[in-house]
């Protein structure tokens, strides 16, 4: 289904959660493509795009129909755009045609390409000026009683978007046309599906008067379309989250295999003989629905996919509202239990305790780490409440995977409270070394609790060293073992597939980052870094691009503050001082993209540049090399992946990849510069190196490893003595 929107008036209107609500409906739903259909230039479109409530387009129709643009890299679609601009005799002589007419006021102010838009009032528009136009062999649109567009002989948005549904196989009957203006009205003569939003142009809802197709909301803009679209049955009308990656294929309450299950389901009553326990649900409610994760892969996917593959037993997490907010009906079919946490507890235990506290000694570097007795109290009790919950549903002899710092305490808790239970907990962070954890002042606190584990696993050797390491000279230590987490291979070919197209030949080259803002994934050096290159290389300048996607953590986490402020005003310094007309080096996106934008952005990059200071994993690099597999892309240049040495995936990938130093800004600023100069063919041997390396194991597969490995561990000992 396609999605083509006006904006000004149309998808901008509404207020500020009108279009937050649309924007999270497109995120989560990525079988809506959107397509933006405006007025604005290229440029003024991008300048929109830092704004967090307007969704990324797939497709972009500017200028009222003679910019046509791939919304990934904003490329010209070829010729598609030459067709609709054949004819046009350029500006100067246009405006030095009309420049007789002196009621036509030039916007000297707008971006303008293939056109020359005006002012002029509604008295102005005579027959002899548009007589004057199509003696210049030109078509004209007038709108809003104000706006007087000049455009090619076959250019418009209406003939703009046919020729791209053509190009790309679109069905009028898969289209969704949403405008409130007369330059908009070519877009409801194609005979596909329409939204006339409140306060439209007269003149257009008089056009349309007789058009069964159009539908005329009573919500205002961005609601508007909202409405329209869940008319049509293309987003749902109540509760739910679509099939997609991590998820069953056929949909809410069936396996991946098909079978029935029971929809929110929350296995209270019984016991069981797995316990997974997460902090983090699958999925959270956001007032209004439930959102899924923003990532087709990562540790939710992971279990998500391996419950709904048919992994018996239960998983316990936290829900943070309130008993009222842990009963509330979910759409997964997970057997879910959820474990009730007040705000204020989540607020001390989560954005205190475990960002500010844990995660820096996490990151090897505990000169930030804060400790707030308080907060740490905080840790204690949602440590307990989750021992507490897994105690009561856990049958005699059960086996219990746990995963991540966030639980460090309930090893301890439970060898007091079930001495029966194996245990296993899987790290998927970065373990420090003994050094950095002693500097903890809880140290000998998580270090009691973790010698009670029965098997501890990791991604690489290293973290599982380290572990043992700190655990040295306690009795009965846990067995170690290395599983490196890998991707859902599947997951993210199937939404490469449904990506209308690979990317041609781009005029500028892009340099991507897909991460979270943390300082330990290094985004202001990587600013710096860049600068630095095309201060070297001014061959660059113009050609080359970093877009770096960084949304910001969970609302209430300050510990990423100062990151973020540092990180804005670099990004403004480097743009400010190097920016080339319509080109600036930083195309910096603050918020968060759905996993099928993600994978247009993998597909547009020609460089992957991860440079994280510590990284357990980094599934960002992994999804890059699945999505950019010459095995079944080869139509599209492979890109190159620059991969932190310190990350887990470095441990796999470092051979084919670019292994770089992020604590070095001469080895970032040398190591990408090397990897945007690498030829076709290195690429090329590297990319399929990668792929080889990757592998094509499922999530669910290595859940059901570790699984197996916790339970072959000897009978659990005794509690240790108090």
């Amino acid at each position: 289904m396609v999605l083509v929107t006006d904006l000004d008036g149309t998808l901008l209107g509404g207020t500020p959660d009108d279009r937050k609500r649309l924007r999270d409906a497109l995120a989560h739903h990525p079988d809506v493509i959107p397509v933006f259909a405006t007025g604005r230039g290229a440029s003024s479109v991008r300048e929109l795009l830092h704004d967090p409530l307007v969704p990324r387009p797939r497709w972009v129709i500017g200028d009222v129909g003679a910019t046509v643009l791939d919304g990934t890299g904003f490329t010209p679609v070829g010729p598609v755009q030459e067709a609709l601009r054949a004819g046009w005799p350029g500006a100067g002589p246009v405006r030095a045609a009309l420049r007789r007419f002196p009621g036509l006021v030039y916007q000297h102010g707008v971006a303008q390409d293939g056109r020359c838009s005006y002012h002029l009032a509604p008295d102005r528009l005579t027959d002899a000026l548009t007589s004057a136009v199509e003696a210049l062999g030109c078509a004209w649109v007038y709108s809003g009683d104000r706006y007087f567009d000049v455009l090619p002989p076959t250019a418009s948005k209406g003939n703009a978007l046919r020729a791209l549904a053509a190009e790309l196989g679109w069905r009028p009957s898969e289209i969704l046309v949403a405008g409130d203006s007369l330059n908009d009205l070519s877009l409801f003569r194609l005979g596909a599906h329409g939204v006339v939003v409140p306060g439209a142009e007269p003149a257009l809802l008089a056009a349309l008067a007789d058009t069964p197709l159009v539908h005329r909301p009573e919500e205002a803009g961005a609601a508007g379309i909202h409405a329209a679209l869940r008319r049509l049955g293309w987003l749902p009308a109540g509760q739910g989250l679509p099939a997609g990656p991590g998820r069953s294929a056929a949909g809410p309450g069936r396996t991946a295999a098909g079978r029935p299950t029971a929809p929110g389901r929350t296995a209270v009553g019984r016991r069981h003989s797995l316990v997974v326990a997460y902090h983090r649900p699958p999925l959270h409610w956001d007032g209004d629905d439930w959102r899924q994760p923003s990532s087709p892969n990562g540790i939710l996917p992971t279990l998500t996919s391996a419950f709904a593959d048919g992994l018996p037993g239960i998983w316990v997490t936290a829900s943070v509202g309130g008993a009222a907010q842990a009963d509330r009906p979910h759409p997964t079919g997970l057997p879910l239990s959820a474990v009730p946490v007040d705000a204020a507890t989540w607020t001390g235990y989560f954005h205190r305790a475990c960002k500010e506290t844990l995660w820096p000694v996490l990151m090897s570097e505990p000169e930030r780490l804060v400790l707030d007795e308080r907060a740490w109290a905080d840790y204690r009790t949602v440590n307990a409440r989750f021992a507490r919950h897994i105690d009561a549903r856990a049958a005699p002899g059960a086996t219990v995977w746990l995963h991540d710092y966030n639980l460090w305490l309930v090893p301890g808790l439970l060898r007091r409270l079930r001495p029966d239970l194996r245990t296993g907990l899987f790290h998927h962070t970065p373990f420090p070394a003994p050094e950095t954890f002693a500097a903890l002042p809880v140290a000998a606190e998580l270090r009691r609790s973790l010698a009670c584990l029965d098997w501890a696993g990791f991604h690489t050797p290293e973290f599982a060293d380290r572990f043992r390491r700190t655990l040295a000279g306690l009795p009965g230590p846990p067995r170690t073992a290395v599983h490196p987490l890998g991707v859902d291979r599947s997951a993210v070919e199937a939404l490469v597939r449904r990506r209308v197209r690979a990317p041609g030949p781009a005029a500028v080259r892009v340099v991507l980052s897909v991460e979270r803002l943390d300082y330990a994934k290094a985004p202001v050096q990587k600013v710096d870094a860049f600068e630095r290159l095309l201060a070297r290389r001014p061959e660059l300048r113009g050609r080359t691009v970093f877009r770096l996607v960084c949304p910001p953590p969970e609302p209430g986490i300050t510990a990423y503050d100062l990151t973020r402020q540092h990180l804005e005003q670099r990004v403004a310094e480097v743009n400010d001082s190097w920016r080339q007309g319509s080109w600036q080096p930083v195309d910096y996106l603050p918020h968060r993209l759905s996993p099928a934008r993600v994978i247009d952005e993998y597909l547009a990059a020609d460089v992957l540049w991860v440079t994280s200071f510590q990284d357990g994993m980094n599934l960002t690099a992994k999804e890059f090399v699945a999505a950019r597999s010459p095995l079944f892309r080869r139509s599209a240049e492979p890109g190159v992946l620059v991969l932190s040495r310190h990350t887990g995936a470095a441990a796999e990938l470092g051979g084919p990849a670019l292994l770089t130093d992020p604590h070095s800004p001469e080895d970032l600023s040398t190591v990408l510069g090397r990897a945007l100069d690498l030829s076709p063919a290195d690429r090329r041997a590297r990319m399929e190196r990668l792929s080889e390396l990757l592998g094509r194991e499922q999530p669910a597969e290595w859940a059901a490893r570790i699984v197996r490995a916790i339970r072959a561990c000897p009978d659990p000992a005794p509690p240790p003595a108090r």
